[in-house]
């Protein structure tokens, strides 16, 4: 358990948007950052830091709150290990007091993997650089290829001894389970006798980070030049380890990636150790798999722009290109840069200086189409199928890219390339974008929900159900048409706003004085929080659900004390439910421009000026609902049968009286009834 002052000490140093910024490239916008989603795949930003108040807000996923709930979100991990990673982040050493078995039990499989994965890597380090069989055969071999020892040490290198269970001894010892060691492929369990054994034996070790900079994995390369011994191993999917959505190198290129808006996207893991070597930091690899939308999605986090190196062979070279289409589809602009025949990223760093590969990879990259329609047109050559073919791959690619104009511009360049008649492209990328269309609406009908519909005594009437703004009442009596209406909620939500977002706002408001003689209105100024929590009492509103509870109950708390709770009361130790309460409440999307004002001197009401009214609006509404769902209540005991009479004639004449007062809040409101 982590003590209470070390919590509120981390809440206090942690930084929001240097934390978030490691995951989202963040772009300051007034006094917040705003940035792409981490949490949908958006093209367009709606993901809001305002670090005034320390919470963040994503509008395309709906999730919001402070930034141990952004880490718990995108970590997957629990509130006490978001307190670890914000610890570790600023140096905060933290003293648990001992864990009862309860709360041993209680932790998650992803963190105990995380912590064998920690250890397997400075175990793994320890041997290359401390054992004389990793110097002599793993830290020669490095070595040998030029690395120097800040490589080796920025990338946390290690080696795995030539030994069957060396490792998983040394492990077990330390006290991990096998049952863990499995999971994250460390050890693999004998068939014959359900032994454990090294699955990485014997090779030079690539720790794989997350984009925090946290061991989730490893590859592995065997020294060995046996043509049935696979060159590379990686580890194996696990609740800590997903290939398909991670980068080797990304945790050190992010910032970089983020300065040069430029991510340079290579194959293997050594080829990014020898281009950081060589001052080329904002590179990542896929670590040898097709990519996939998942590293993408991370690439887009910090740019849209990617450079793919690739090395002199043909035959990679034509894989490699079928794999790249789905960075145009994801509105990414590709382009390419091609080595020397034999050379690849690493060997070519080691033959030219630090200023020459620099120089090379800015201005010699090309349009990936083009480049594209180059190779594939001088592999055609003559030849008419093959020609048929390469206008069906370009077509395809065509399509992939996102924007209209650009795609445009990207037909009449082929076309002049290809000497094929522009309208001819043109028509070709308009069938496979329609057929495209026509296999999206097939795959999307597959997963259609059918529409419920909700029957009255008299007719088969169709409700929105669970829309953003109505709801129908189910609790009538069968035959009882529902009325449609705003849900309370949501009622409930827009009271919680005005309080959260104006509740220490000063408002002026009439007093009673002793003094009868007084002929002029005496006033005073309150905070609204006071005034809201006044009003809720004089109309006898309650919240209802539990986050609106919450609040509105720190809230009262406070002012018995004769204070006022600050923001991040419904930050520090609240429920997600209230986190994101808060984080609607707080972070608007949109606001009114200071131009407005400032230029064209045009001064527009905003609700900071008419708080009492907009509170009296709101309060009316939500006790509008509440008499409503009352008369629903009344109608339906009307409707039970073997009511006797005077119960009739009491339901009736509380009807009445609900309906009197449905008019008059109505009224209050601006609306009109017209009379039936």
């Amino acid at each position: 358990m982590i003590p209470k002052e070390t919590v509120e000490l981390i809440h206090q140093t942690a930084v929001i948007e240097d934390v978030i910024g490691e995951y989202v490239e963040l772009k300051k916008q007034g006094s917040s950052y705003r940035g792409l989603s981490p949490f949908t795949n958006e093209k367009t930003p709606s993901f809001y830091v305002v670090p005034s108040k320390g919470i963040f807000k994503c509008f395309s996923s709906g999730k919001g709150g402070s930034l141990a709930t952004f880490l718990m979100e995108q970590e997957k991990v629990s509130y006490p290990e978001a307190l670890r990673i914000m610890a570790k982040r600023y140096n905060i050493e933290i003293e648990e007091r001992d864990q009862s078995p309860e709360e041993i039990a209680a932790a998650t499989e992803k963190d105990s993997l995380g912590a064998l994965v920690v250890w397997a890597q400075k175990w793994l380090k320890d041997q290359l650089h401390y054992t004389e069989e990793g110097k002599a055969i793993g830290l020669s071999y490095f070595k040998n290829r030029g690395f120097r020892d800040e490589t080796l040490e920025k990338y946390d290198i290690g080696f795995c001894p030539d030994g069957w269970e060396i490792m998983t001894a040394a492990a077990l010892e330390a006290g991990y389970t096998k049952e863990r060691l499995i999971a994250t492929g460390l050890g693999k369990e004998k068939s014959s006798d359900g032994k454990l054994f090294d699955f990485f034996h014997g090779r030079v070790m690539f720790p794989i980070k997350d984009v925090t900079g946290r061991v989730i994995g490893f590859g592995g390369r065997t020294l060995k030049t046996e043509k049935n011994i696979a060159k590379y191993f990686n580890s194996p999917q696990s609740e800590l380890y997903d290939k398909s959505r991670a980068l080797y190198g990304i945790h050190a290129a992010k910032p970089h990636i983020s300065k040069e808006d430029m991510c340079l996207l290579v194959e293997g893991y050594t080829d990014v150790m020898a281009m950081s070597q060589s001052g080329v930091e904002n590179v990542v690899s896929s670590s040898g798999t097709a990519l996939t939308l998942g590293q993408i999605h991370l690439i887009r986090r910090f740019t849209k722009n990617v450079t793919v190196l690739f090395d002199g062979d043909r035959a990679g070279m034509a894989a490699a290109l079928r794999g790249i289409d789905i960075l145009l589809s994801e509105g990414m602009n590709v382009k390419v840069v091609t080595f020397p025949d034999g050379d690849d990223p690493d060997s070519y760093s080691k033959k030219v200086s630090s200023t020459e590969l620099q120089k090379y990879v800015r201005e010699d990259a090309q349009d990936f189409l083009a480049f594209k329609s180059d190779l594939l047109s001088e592999e055609a050559g003559d030849d008419p199928l093959k020609k048929s073919e390469l206008v069906h791959s370009i077509v395809t690619t065509i399509a992939c890219v996102q924007d209209a104009i650009q795609r445009s511009v990207y037909i009449q360049t082929i076309a002049a390339r290809l000497k094929l008649p522009e309208d001819l492209l043109q028509t070709e990328v308009a069938k496979e974008l329609q057929k495209r269309i026509v296999q999206d609406s097939k795959r999307s009908k597959q997963f259609q929900k059918p529409s419920i519909s909700r029957q009255t005594s008299s007719s088969s009437t169709s409700f929105p159900g669970d829309t953003f703004a109505t709801q129908v009442e189910n609790d009538l009596a069968p035959g009882i048409p529902a009325r449609v209406r705003a849900k309370r909620d949501i009622l409930e939500d827009n009271l919680i706003r005005l309080l959260l977002e104006h509740g220490e706002s000063m408002v002026e408001v009439e007093i009673e004085v002793e003094d009868k003689k007084e002929t002029e209105p005496v006033y005073t100024k309150v905070p609204f929080a006071e005034l809201f929590v006044h009003r809720m009492e004089t109309h006898q509103l309650a919240m209802e659900e539990e986050s609106t509870q919450f609040i509105l109950s720190k809230y009262i708390e406070s002012l018995d004390n004769g204070d006022l709770p600050t923001s991040a009361l419904f930050f520090t130790d609240a429920s997600p439910a209230v986190q994101s309460k808060a984080a609607n409440s707080l972070i608007h999307k949109y606001s009114l421009s200071e131009n407005w004002e400032n230029k064209h001197h045009i001064f527009s009401v905003v609700e900071k000026d008419v708080l009492e009214e907009s509170l009296s609006s709101a309060t009316t509404r939500l006790l509008l609902f509440d008499v409503q769902r009352n008369i629903d209540k009344v109608i339906q005991a009307l409707a039970l049968k073997n009511v006797s009479e005077d119960e009739t004639t009491r339901l009736l004449r509380e009807k009445i009286s609900l309906d009197r007062m449905v008019k008059d809040l109505n009224s209050s409101l601006g609306v009109v009834i017209l009379p039936k």
